[in-house]
């Protein structure tokens, strides 16, 4: 079963293209990488470069990266919106798929080590990596930005846990480490840079600071200027967006700038956003409003519409959803497959896909059948007396159709990780075929 690891290092650069593109090319010309995401801003001078692969594939792209930029950028002359602390500022780890946090501890570990030795700068470690709880938190490390290197790294609290504690002018430092999936979300305002900056205090985690915590577990925010788009925005990073949801934020954002009569002109996510984040908030808005809304896609679109995802560019979620975006690196697609194929590869000599995804497929279809049937018949005129009974049949059978679909690839997943590890004797194996023969694997 495949591993994938997300890395998602930001850059200091977000105005010189040739830049952009040479540490772009250095990522995408990884072996086995693959680049998902380049999101620049001018009025940030940031780059945050999203790809994917294999633990050790994603140490290399970012060393890659890393060896790239050192040559290209000079921070002696970054200036920038954003709060920074190098050249390469932060690059983290994230658990995408069959892979734990612990591993990606390890590499940022990995990475932190090699990228001190290669380049002889100073790296700190943050997030689930860190060694100190001090660190934990990247505000907390990056205090004082850039800036503040020269006089910080001579202080004992401070050494860096790779490399030199020296200041390196063209590079400042680098800060590394491991974390759950962060939504960098952005809120648009017509206002000044000061007001946005008003409202991040009162709704971000740390609040105003001296006791005056803010309303929004798991979220950092600073309010700024966009010059290109002649708009403040609300900059938040959501660090669990399990505890507090993207429209959550975007609700108390909303309230916070109608107390202050300032309008609100749509949202920006940054990178690649979580499939379940969004469909978290679509299930918000189906609720609050009553809606009745069933597909997958219909939900995307009701979120793009409520939170103005488009307002700054198109949001296409084949490009932006990273289940979307990685799922072509997933071996185990059958459900994606033509009804020929599927069937082909079922009689094929393997023994997956077997009894157990057959099984499954035969039960989504039994499911779409009953869907079919129920939307036929809501919101048909002569059938309206019957529309209230309809909203309440339809969605166990949609919600069992999409769930059986997942069950066929993962049925095939399953077995052939079993057959991989146990590597099972002749008789072994036809004992087993028996049983997903019969469906009854699971």
């Amino acid at each position: 079963m495949t591993q994938l690891v997300e890395c998602v290092p930001n850059f200091s650069e977000g105005r010189n293209q040739e830049v952009i593109d040479a540490i772009a090319a250095s990522i995408s010309g990884t072996h086995a990488c693959s680049l998902l995401d380049v999101d620049s801003g001018v009025s940030t001078n940031r780059t945050v470069f999203t790809f994917v692969g294999s633990p050790e594939v994603v140490v290399e792209a970012a060393l890659n990266a890393a060896r790239r930029a050192f040559s290209l950028i000079d921070m002696t002359k970054h200036s920038g919106e954003h709060p920074r602390t190098g050249a390469l500022d932060v690059c983290p780890f994230i658990p995408v798929q069959n892979v734990s946090m612990d591993d990606c501890v390890h590499c940022a570990s990995v990475f932190g080590q090699k990228l001190a030795d290669m380049l002889n700068v100073p790296v700190y470690l943050y997030g689930e990596a860190a060694r100190q709880e001090r660190r934990r938190s990247l505000p907390a490390v990056r205090a004082g930005e850039y800036e503040a290197l020269p006089e910080k790294l001579k202080r004992d609290e401070w050494m860096p846990d790779f490399g030199p504690a020296s200041f390196i002018p063209s590079w400042g430092a680098t800060v590394t480490g491991a974390r759950k999936f962060l939504i960098a979300y952005n809120v648009n305002l017509i206002a000044t840079k000061e007001q946005a900056h008003r409202i991040a205090l009162d709704i971000r985690e740390q609040g105003r600071g001296r006791g005056q915590p803010g309303r929004l577990e798991k979220v950092q925010g600073l309010g700024w200027f966009l010059d290109e788009s002649n708009l403040a925005q609300v900059s938040t990073n959501i660090l669990d967006y399990e505890r507090t949801p993207v429209h959550t934020v975007y609700q108390e954002i909303c309230r916070e700038a109608e107390e202050l009569n300032l309008p609100v002109v749509g949202s920006q996510i940054v990178g690649l956003v979580p499939l379940r984040a969004l469909l978290d908030c679509a299930d918000f808005y189906i609720h609050k409003d009553q809606l009745f809304v069933l597909e997958e896609e219909h939900k995307v679109r009701l979120v793009i519409s409520k939170l103005g995802l488009d307002s700054l560019s198109p949001f296409n979620p084949r490009e932006r959803i990273i289940e979307y975006m990685v799922s072509s690196q997933d071996s185990c697609r059958l459900a994606s497959l033509s009804l020929r194929r599927f069937v082909l590869s079922v009689g094929a000599r393997t023994a997956a896909p077997g009894g157990g995804s057959v099984s499954a497929a035969v039960g989504a279809l039994g499911a779409a059948l009953g869907a079919m049937v129920g939307q036929m018949t809501y919101g048909k005129r002569q059938f309206e007396n019957l529309d209230v009974t309809m909203r309440r049949l339809i969605p166990p059978f949609h919600q069992a159709m999409n769930e059986l679909l997942r069950t066929v690839d993962e049925d095939a997943c399953v077995f052939n990780g079993y057959m991989v590890r146990t590597r099972p004797t002749l008789g072994d194996s036809l004992c087993v075929t028996k049983h997903f023969l019969c469906g009854r694997r699971r």
